[in-house]
């Protein structure tokens, strides 16, 4: 079927040379001009309803001839292949990861939380720690009951007029199993918080990663639909001067127009995508409204991956797992603090002062009114209708609980690594072939122009090349990306990033 319309075309050309030859050939014979076929002017005189030839009007450019069609059985030369149409340059810095994850640690919100989280439960240690050991304080009072005659005045339970109190105290708890119970709590909270903080971080950077690419992805595919709009506009420009030529049907100038429009649209959409992704990545990354950035392609900087073992070596230290076995401790300890209220504890008081009525080491009368008072006292807890048992029971079903988070914590951690790993694996295996899909679709667009330039192709087949062309520059660019947020989630996990 290709050949058929070569065929037509080279029969068509040589009938009409040789009647034109014949007929020439005749007049000469007969010394009159060679005969003018029906519905043709004649030879010198322009067709009905153009201007005669001669120079144009003034103040008009002069007329351009029509392009001649092709010798029959030659192809046309294909035309240049389209130059990329790199998309606007964004103007400001230029963005590298390793400087976003910085800025974003800088600035996020959520990660500054969970660092002062971190040190406000540090402050509860110390706090839990300073409360096992001996405290000081001093007291200081006057006291004045109106006189009336006896030693003690209006109120009997006063022991005069004027009382003078100044004194040192000093408390210690001698057994506080509850106090001691409480400070390891603090103490596993702590850990809990800075793995909290461990795992919001490493968060932080999988979020950045991922809308970091995202952005050099988005550029990437708006600078493709650049490229795909100018290869439609070639194939319009292409179709037209075949129908110029007489060779095709309007119908496939249509298509070509449609097939431009399409690709019009398609690049608004791809730059709209681009903004998108440009203005998350800036929410995470900057502490102020910032749209006029850039960020640096290393998508083809493809890093090796790390074997498996190495992988699984590095996980011992994942925050999620340290996490949860820092909420055990922490809900060991709180049973602890739960038992401790049905325990005695003993406590101490050391006081050195003045309570006399004058406020002077000595009264009148020579007895010494500073000297000091030691005190010990013991409490034993009896009876508070049940609550204290209650409250061991809920520590313990809080320790049953976080008992199960941890198993859980560790076999979804074990499940992360063979995933990504996994994931890993196949983007870097699929970039190779997505390349050789990428190069194989760019040389059958080049050979269907030539076919459809050489009459052998249709409109549709083009259309159709071209956007199998778009498709595996698109393909190609998501492989990149996918192979970099699989080996960043490696990365996290390990806490190699």
């Amino acid at each position: 079927m290709s050949v058929m319309p070569i065929y037509r075309r080279l029969t068509c050309y040589a009938i009409a040379s040789l009647i034109a030859v014949a007929s020439t050939s005749a007049s000469a014979s007969a010394g009159q001009p060679p005969a003018t076929p029906p519905g043709q002017p004649p030879a010198g005189q322009p067709p009905p309803g153009q201007p005669p030839p001669g120079p144009p009007p003034p103040g008009q450019p002069p007329a351009t001839p029509p392009p001649a069609p092709p010798e029959p059985g030659v192809q046309p030369a294909p035309l240049p292949p389209p130059q990329p149409v790199q998309p606007p340059p964004v103007a400001g810095p230029q963005l590298t990861l390793q400087a976003a994850l910085a800025q974003a640690r800088a600035n996020s919100q959520q990660f500054v939380a969970a660092q002062y989280a971190a040190l406000l439960a540090a402050e509860d240690r110390k706090q839990a720690r300073a409360a096992l050991l001996p405290a000081l304080s001093e007291f200081n009072q006057f006291i004045y009951t109106e006189p009336n005659g006896t030693p003690s005045g209006v109120f009997v339970a006063n022991d005069g007029p004027q009382i003078y109190n100044t004194w040192v105290t000093a408390h210690g708890d001698v057994y506080a199993p509850g106090k001691w119970a409480e400070y390891r709590s603090a103490v596993a909270a702590e850990a809990v918080a800075r793995a909290k903080a461990d795992i919001a971080a490493r968060g932080l950077v999988s979020t950045v990663v991922q809308d970091y690419y995202a952005v050099v992805a988005a550029v990437r595919k708006a600078t493709s639909a650049q490229l795909a709009l100018g290869e439609a506009r070639q194939f319009l420009d292409i179709a037209q001067r075949q129908e110029r030529a007489g060779e095709i049907a309007h119908a496939d100038v249509v298509k070509a127009q449609i097939a431009v429009a399409q690709r019009e649209r398609d690049a608004q959409e791809a730059e709209l995508t681009a903004l998108k992704s440009r203005l998350a990545l800036s929410v995470l990354v900057y502490p102020d409204f910032r749209d006029q950035f850039s960020v640096v392609d290393d998508l083809q900087d493809i890093p090796p991956l790390p074997p498996l073992e190495t992988v699984r070596s590095s996980v011992g230290s994942s925050p999620d797992v340290r996490a949860a076995e820092a909420s055990v401790r922490q809900m060991t300890s709180d049973v602890g603090v739960a038992r401790g209220a049905l325990l005695p504890s003993v406590s101490f008081d050391y006081f050195y002062g003045i309570d006399a009525n004058q406020f002077a080491v000595t009264d009148p009368e020579g007895n010494r009114l500073l000297g000091s008072v030691a005190q010990a006292q013991m409490t034993v807890p009896l009876w508070n209708w049940g609550a204290t048992q209650s409250k061991v029971r809920q520590a313990r079903l809080r320790l049953e609980q976080a008992r199960v988070e941890l198993s859980l914590a560790q076999r979804q951690l074990l499940a992360n690594v063979s995933t990504f790993y996994r994931e890993a694996q196949i983007a870097r295996d699929q970039v190779a072939s997505l390349r050789t899909s990428l190069d194989l679709a760019t040389e059958s667009l080049r050979l269907t122009i030539l076919r459809y330039q050489a009459g052998e192709a249709t409109a549709l087949e083009v259309v159709d090349a071209q956007t199998t062309l778009n498709d595996a520059r698109n393909a190609y660019n998501d492989g990149l990306v996918r192979y970099r947020v699989a080996l960043a989630a490696l990365q996290t996990i390990t806490g190699s990033l």
